[in-house]
């Protein structure tokens, strides 16, 4: 056994379509190795900006020999009524490759069937190897492809060269004019343009002699280890993004780490306008002394330690470029209030059938005020939310945001504070984008949290009403994720609110034009809703059929919602559950067939209905309370204490009696029982273990 080695080189392929190349790559081979029965020990993808390379290591030298077994149809569809085969047989037989007097019947689920083992000798790999090896260059899928020259192949960029070896033999093939062989390319600059790869299994040394770190693991630990050396040398720290990470991972054949400095007098303007430029334009790694920057950054040049203080002296001219605009732009921003900024929106279009973000903040500042009204937030906390909507889209005509959009929201907080707005106004209006996703914290202030709320639910109200709403894959307002935004700002905070209120606010604040038929809107969007909290659910920990029982039984409040997940995800803990569940179940099935819920004590016969009508009236008043009280687990136990009850009522009467007037009372029983746990869960939801 030996290696397999494909490598593709390429022009310059951007850093963000490098990860799911190789995983799509990795998943690629070893699907159809197994499809060719095929073993190995391992497949391994590599990733360069100039190559994605293909390692497997120990590919077996022969196919497996076949020999599967076929089901054919049914003997009875086979044979003739003399024995005969038919053409069914004789066609299935021809169909696995075997002579119909091989065909063998085996009984399945109580019919007869005809079944082929169809045997095959196994070839050697170096000849499935030319047809499979180009499925695998081709069958790679990027964001954008592209053409290039007069080629009808779409790829990410224009592949140069391929280097294909099995052992070391090459494996052949052509690709667009360009023959598979066992030449790579070394580093752009420190390489060679001719690098002989020997053999498959010396490909990363050989790469590494010219320059090339091929395997991004390898790469990626010596960029970790190199920028926490300059750091240390500084004693500073150097805080990891792990996107800026992947991207500059991706962007370098070669790493090697330097530091610069900068004017430490951009230190007085905010430190995100320092760190946006450094990492988002340029690539650097930002340098902390505890919670403080230095005047200092890191970057990974794609190459040697030769002549780095020319290297350092460009960035460093680059980056004072880049932070005197950012200097300039803040303090011209400074000298317009942040208020006056608001005309401005009108400017802007938020969506065509919505209108201008002008109009959106109003309808946000309105949602603001009723908001705070239903989380009993009081008039000051209520005025400041109001203010902070007023204010929230203003920095996005500003000259910083402009230039910067990432730091939307950020530099609102930044002008509003400087210019003397109230702390917590200023402080939501960064908040009012959280979270913007799945792991993003949610606002600490209340101001913040109402006017995420009201932002986020009337966006999605109003793609709801413009027609704009999330199918498969297609979610160009984020719609989903800004519904899980609410979800976990509800259950993050622990907030008791309506659902449907919140939706009815945001649906309230657009023009009836616009709505159309209001409660067909406000269904639409809570069951939209639906999906996210099963989802919120399922992070948490619980069971499918845990949340199924729950949400069932509606979802209006997530708080909750949630609380009585966790209520019944303790009830099914105990020992007595198994026996609640099985009665439940059984007077539920029975309850259907009931015509009514009205139980009369004159129809009450035998003492066990007695006990049990009861024991149910007693259960009805003590669960109304204890659900009140959000007491979840506590009525829970409870509807446990029934079991008893229950149990000695099926064991002492018969439901389905003669008398119909003692048959309906019993059902109506029935039904009072298995209504009593609505409130909380639907028990025939959960699925006994």
């Amino acid at each position: 056994m030996s290696d397999l080695l494909l490598e593709i080189g390429l022009e310059e392929v951007p850093a963000k379509f490098m990860p799911p190349a190789l995983a799509e790559l990795k998943q690629m081979a070893e699907t159809q190795l197994n499809e060719q029965r095929i073993s190995y020990d391992e497949v391994v993808t590599y990733g360069t900006p100039r190559r994605i390379a293909l390692v497997v290591k120990n590919i077996a030298d022969k196919q497996q020999d076949l020999e599967e077994e076929a089901k054919g149809p049914a003997v009875k569809a086979a044979y003739d009524a003399d024995g005969n085969p038919t053409k069914a047989a004789m066609g299935f037989a021809r169909g696995q490759g075997v002579d119909v007097a091989d065909l063998y019947q085996k009984e399945v689920n109580g019919g007869l069937y005809v079944f082929a083992t169809k045997k095959a000798a196994g070839v050697a790999t170096s000849e499935v190897l030319p047809a499979l090896l180009p499925q695998l260059v081709t069958g790679i899928h990027f964001p954008k492809p592209m053409r290039w020259g007069f080629t009808e192949l779409r790829y990410a960029r224009p592949i140069r060269w391929i280097v294909a070896l099995h052992g070391d033999k090459v494996v052949p093939f052509t690709i667009e004019d360009i023959a598979s062989g066992n030449v790579s390319r070394g580093h752009r600059y420190l390489g060679t343009d001719h690098l002989v790869i020997p053999c498959a299994e010396e490909y990363l040394t050989v790469m590494e002699s010219d320059y090339v770190i091929a395997d991004q693991n390898r790469r990626q630990a010596m960029i970790l280890e190199q920028i926490q050396k300059l750091a240390d040398e500084v004693e500073g720290t150097v805080q990891i993004d792990e996107d800026l990470l992947e991207e500059v991972l991706y962007l370098v054949e070669y790493p090697t780490a330097l530091m610069g400095n900068f004017n430490p007098a951009y230190l007085m303007i905010p430190e995100e306008l320092v760190i946006t430029p450094m990492k988002e334009h340029q690539r650097y790694f930002p340098v902390l002394k505890g919670h403080h920057l230095l005047p200092k950054f890191v970057t990974v040049r794609n190459g040697g330690a030769e002549h780095l203080e020319i290297v350092q002296a460009g960035n460093e001219k680059v980056l004072e470029a880049r932070l005197a605009d950012a200097k300039f732009f803040y303090d011209e921003d400074l000298k317009i209030n942040l208020a006056d900024n608001v005309e401005k929106l009108k400017t802007i279009v938020f969506q065509e059938k919505l209108g201008t973000i002008y109009e959106k903040m109003q309808r946000v500042q309105k949602g603001a005020a009723v908001i705070s009204d239903l989380l009993l937030l009081g008039e000051d906390v209520k005025e400041r939310a109001m203010r902070a909507a007023y204010l929230a889209k203003a920095d996005l005509v500003s000259n910083v945001v402009y230039e910067f959009p990432e730091l939307q929201g950020i530099m609102g907080y930044k002008y509003a504070f400087a210019q003397g707005e109230h702390p917590l106004t200023s402080k939501a209006i960064a908040e009012h984008y959280m979270p913007k996703n799945a792991d993003d914290e949610i606002p600490l202030t209340f101001e913040g949290l109402v006017c995420s709320m009201a932002d986020k639910m009337d966006t999605i109200v109003g793609c709801f009403a413009a027609g704009i709403e999330p199918t498969g894959s297609q979610d160009p307002y984020a719609l989903r994720r800004q519904a899980a935004g609410i979800c976990s700002m509800i259950l993050g905070r622990g907030v008791l609110v309506s659902l449907t209120a919140l939706i009815e606010q945001a649906i309230n604040n657009y023009p009836a034009e616009i709505v159309g038929d209001k409660d067909a809107l406000c269904q639409r969007v809570y069951e939209f809703f639906e999906q996210r909290i099963r989802n919120v659910l399922n992070d948490k920990g619980f069971r499918y059929d845990v949340i199924e029982a729950v949400v069932t039984c509606g979802y209006d409040n997530l708080t909750e919602t949630l609380l009585r997940a966790e209520a019944l995800n303790k009830m099914q803990a105990t020992d007595t559950f198994a026996k609640v569940l099985t009665a439940f179940t059984r007077a539920n099935n029975l309850a259907k067939k009931a015509e009514g819920s009205e139980v009369s004590e004159e129809y009450l016969v035998e003492d066990v209905e007695k006990q049990l009508w009861s024991d149910v009236q007693f259960a009805e008043t003590a669960i109304a309370n204890q659900v009140q009280q959000r007491m979840y687990a506590e009525a829970l136990t409870v509807i446990s204490t029934l079991e008893e009850s229950i149990s000695a009522f099926f064991d002492g009467v018969m439901v389905m009696d003669e008398n119909e007037n003692i048959k309906n009372n019993r059902l109506a029983l029935l039904v009072r029982v298995s209504a009593l746990s609505n409130q909380i869960a639907d028990l025939t939801k959960i699925v006994q273990a």
